[in-house]
């Protein structure tokens, strides 16, 4: 996504069914249907609502924000082994355009979902689209917290033996 943003692309559907898995845990983003060249819109298009941001449902504005956006949503899919962000349907945002994420609902902290990782996730959803990370910014965090992460479970491990 990182390079996306950097060819000035948007992906507009982001999500866990767009990713494929390879060997060797090689990740590719597929799936370019919806993809646009920044500032290009069709407001005919159908959006995948449960992971598309406010901004985009409302005003039909996408950009790479919009993708950060649906990438906090693709977090919530990956910790939780796939399940649904269905909650934001139930909460009201295809019903209204958005109400309770407009009133600050955003999607629990799964059990299973360390905090800093959630802290990601929330600011991905940040309300407007200029306080999301770039996706360049969410390599360098996802890096540092993966570096962090493998660097205490190799200490737990070396403490227990």
């Amino acid at each position: 996504m990182a390079y996306l943003e950097s060819q000035n692309y948007i992906h507009r559907d982001l999500a866990a069914r767009n990713v494929l898995v390879g060997e060797h845990s090689v990740y590719k983003v597929a799936d370019f249907g919806l993809a646009r060249v920044f500032k290009v819109a069709r407001p005919e298009t159908k959006l995948p609502v449960k992971w598309t941001a406010p901004e985009a449902i409302r005003y039909n504005k996408f950009s790479v924000k919009s993708d950060v956006w649906s990438f906090g949503i693709l977090l919530f899919e990956i910790i939780t082994y796939g399940k649904m962000p269905i909650a934001l349907i139930y909460k009201g945002i295809a019903k209204v355009g958005g109400w309770m994420v407009d009133k600050g609902y955003r999607l629990p902290q799964p059990p299973t979902c360390p905090a800093p990782l959630y802290q990601l996730m929330l600011q991905c959803w940040s309300a407007e689209a200029g306080g999301r990370p770039t996706f360049e910014t969410l390599c360098e965090q996802l890096e540092t917290y993966f570096e962090t992460e493998s660097s205490s479970y190799a200490h737990a491990q070396a403490v227990v033996k």
